[in-house]
């Protein structure tokens, strides 16, 4: 304080012709007399008559304190009637007249938060002094601290007390014994450091007790800016405050505040009363006017000593936090002052008189210092808002307690509670205190009935999902196209699932269907090379060429369900195999029915000779019923590529949707209606004279079709990706060579090897 007001008299272009000055109380000595002490301030020096003034030695512009919630509520009560500006109060919407300079609790609170993030805590303690506002404190932190996830497994409140050394009463033990037996081992405390002596006294005869620190790691809010301060060399005994935490009011170096310290002296204090008392202490001496000596001999302090040699607990010319504050509210007021005046002249030049602008009204600092805005002699834009005064953040300290009794508080770190990071925070170290364990990544929380939210258990992310964090709430689900890597901490993109003419399963496939279409090549022509031998004469050549013409048609048709499915691709499959299969089977009745009516040709008056010759009108009609329900098929709902993500664990499966599933079971079930009738009618025929009989061979191969497909509709249903579409490949070749085995290889023998069989005579005594 005497510091800014002697840079702004100093200041030529602040406040010329205009000095200013001021009055300190000291907080602790008039608490109880905060009312008198403010009702003072309001009259002529020396008596108690507020708004009665007899002088004008002195003009209150504004009021600067205090630091204590109780302090500040009785000034406002007082001060607010009287519409003077205090500055460094606490509650802007109960006392309109406050300027608030120290950091409210929630910018607090929210740095408090991110350090515990940083440190991982999730499970503290909370010691506080007991007041106006301890009870919202707590109340507004809890809530902060649910936020985050972040629990208070006690709050313990410390009623301020006359405090009777070498003897500990039972609240004292009582709130010693909660925080050694506590599970946390971060423990805050919150209040001014005299309301709290009865904490750092107990701490200290535990320490003389059983030669041992608490094991805590202790974090101090910003009242405690003063804590290492003045004379208490005692609380250097703490072995416990080593590695404490504390937060402070981020300030800058001011100019000059090093060299007015130390051009400080008791013979001079400069209006600052509480200097030749702080003197006497430090230096253990006794400031006398010149020519006295001290009555209890002691020695007489001269001015000369030296600041330097005191430890930095008691004196380290820094700007303290609450000190930064106190300087820029005083160089608020005088630059709202200095507003007024620049108005005043104006006002004068309009005729206003001298003697109305001189004595200026405390009301009339309001709006200036609302809307007050400079930068200070440390480089910092000072303006307050609707919340207070701006603020850059809050400085870490860390203290170290030396052996010689001393403490020094270190800064480690900067955070700002309301940018995205915290910066510069540097510790080798980093103490644990949670309830439980982090939970591994992979692993998700799991809080269990009647537990606190922080002392949870840890469960594996299920399937599907991942947790790339210690401590996730929850498992995040990968993106369809991907899926959890083994230890469920990262999602991986899904292989491509379909039958590729590279995969070994592809490669016997299409093995299999080059084979088979090779024989059936080999077997038609030889049917067309010994087209006029007997044997191939007496099985209708024309229903045989179609047949193998169909049965080769049947073997290449796999080659549409291999390789990656297209749209052109997935419309033809089905289609195709549906036509072609129906046309083979077509033939095969029609080759059944020539054996029937042949047979009853040679009965005399059967008129069933006329029929002969007319069976390729089955060949032509029952594929064209299928044709139509594949056309149907392809304008109602026709078959579509489709990325399946869920069918196949880690795959995308790319396959063919079939659209409409009701005509893709009609196709099948038609197919099947004639694979039915072929066999039925083959198995009638079965016993027809040999010359003319192919029944037995047809009734065998439609009894080989008919299995291959009955055991492919549960096996195609129960199974997905490529293997689906190798199993209706398979059906299609087992089939289809069931067919050309069981009815063209025992001609093919006949007429290959045994051509001396391949005669007319021999077909006919076969008949006798």
């Amino acid at each position: 304080m005497a510091f800014a007001i002697q840079e702004i008299n100093k200041d030529p272009q602040l406040l010329p012709n205009i000095t200013l000055g001021f009055r300190i109380y000291e907080e602790h000595h008039y608490a109880s007399m905060t009312p008198d002490v403010s009702l003072s301030l309001l009259s002529s020096r020396g008596k108690v008559f507020p708004n009665y003034k007899c002088d004008t030695q002195d003009n209150l512009l504004s009021v600067l304190g205090g630091l204590s919630s109780r302090t500040s509520y009785q000034m406002a009560t007082v001060f607010g009637n009287f519409k003077v500006s205090q500055v460094f109060g606490h509650d802007k919407n109960q006392f309109p007249t406050f300027y608030q300079i120290d950091p409210q609790y929630h910018l607090q609170n929210a740095a408090i938060v991110r350090l515990f993030l940083y440190f991982q805590w999730n499970w503290i303690g909370i010691v506080v002094q007991k007041s106006e506002s301890s009870d919202q404190f707590i109340q507004i932190f809890d809530a902060t601290l649910a936020q985050n996830d972040i629990c208070i497994q006690f709050v313990k409140q410390i009623i301020p007390q006359i405090l009777i050394f070498n003897e500990l009463n039972s609240k004292q033990i009582d709130v010693l014994w909660t925080i050694l037996n506590s599970d946390a081992q971060v423990v805050i405390i919150s209040g001014v450091p005299s309301a709290l002596q009865s904490l750092l006294l107990s701490l200290s005869f535990y320490e003389e007790e059983y030669h041992a620190s608490s094991g805590k790691v202790w974090l101090l809010t910003t009242q405690w800016e003063f804590s290492a301060i003045g004379y208490h060399y005692e609380w250097g005994k703490l072995k416990s405050f080593h590695g404490a935490l504390s937060i402070t009011v981020h300030t800058n170096p001011v100019p000059g505040f090093k060299d007015f310290l130390w051009a400080l002296n008791p013979h001079e204090p400069h209006g600052d009363v509480f200097l030749p008392s702080w003197w006497e202490v430090v230096f253990d001496c006794e400031v006398l006017k010149a020519g006295l000596s001290s009555p209890d001999g002691r020695r007489v302090c001269t001015g000369e000593e030296n600041l330097a040699t005191l430890p930095a607990s008691v004196f380290d010319g820094k700007v303290t936090g609450f000190s930064y504050s106190i300087y820029n509210a005083a160089y608020s007021v005088a630059h709202a002052l200095h507003a007024y005046m620049v108005e005043s002249q104006w006002a004068l030049k309009r005729g206003r008189k001298m003697s109305q602008l001189f004595y200026v009204k405390p009301w009339q600092m309001h709006v200036f210092l609302r809307n007050v805005l400079f930068n200070n002699t440390a480089g910092e834009e000072v303006f307050f808002s609707e919340t207070g005064m701006k603020y850059a953040g809050f400085d870490i300290l860390n203290w170290v307690v030396f052996a010689n009794m001393t403490i020094l508080q270190q800064k480690v770190g900067w955070v700002d509670p309301e940018a995205p990071s915290l910066i510069s925070l540097s510790f080798q170290t980093k103490p644990f205190s949670r309830c439980v364990k982090r939970c591994l990544p992979g692993q998700a929380r799991k809080v269990e009935e009647k537990r606190r939210s922080c002392c949870y258990g840890c469960v594996s992310c299920p399937e599907g999902t991942i947790s790339n964090e210690t401590d996730a709430a929850q498992c995040i689900p990968c993106p369809e196209d991907q899926h959890p890597n083994k230890n469920h901490v990262l999602c991986i993109p899904k292989t491509v699932n379909f039958l590729s003419y590279e995969d070994t399963l592809g490669f016997v496939l299409v093995s299999l269907a080059l084979v088979f279409s090779l024989i059936t090549i080999l077997m038609l022509a030889a049917f067309i090379k010994y087209c006029n031998t007997p044997i191939v004469k007496a099985n209708n050549r024309d229903l045989t060429y179609i047949l193998l013409v169909s049965l080769l048609l049947c073997f290449l048709c796999s080659f549409l369900f291999i390789g990656q499915p297209r749209n052109l691709t997935c419309l033809l499959r089905q289609t195709t195999f549906g036509i072609v299969f129906s046309t083979a089977i077509s033939s095969v009745l029609a080759k059944t029915l020539t054996v029937v009516l042949a047979f009853m040709a040679t009965k005399p008056g059967n008129r069933a000779r006329k029929f002969l010759g007319k069976q390729l009108i089955i060949v032509l009609a029952c594929p064209l019923v299928q044709t139509v329900l594949c056309a149907s098929w392809l304008a109602i709902s026709p078959p579509f590529t489709n990325l399946d993500f869920h069918s196949v664990k880690g795959e995308i499966v790319i396959e063919c949707n079939e659209g409409s599933t009701t005509m893709f079971y009609a196709v099948l079930g038609y197919m099947g209606f004639l694979s039915l009738v072929s066999f039925i009618v083959a198995f009638l025929a079965r016993k027809l004279p040999d010359s003319f009989n192919e029944a037995k061979f047809i009734t065998f191969s439609m009894l080989v079709f008919c299995s291959v497909w009955i055991s492919f509709l549960p096996t195609y249903l129960s199974i997905k990706g490529k293997s689906m579409v190798a199993v209706e490949i398979f059906s299609i070749l087992a089939s289809a060579a069931g067919l050309l085995s069981c009815i063209f290889l025992p001609k093919c023998y006949i007429i290959l090897l045994r051509p001396d069989l391949n005669n007319r005579n021999h077909l006919m005594r076969k008949v006798k």
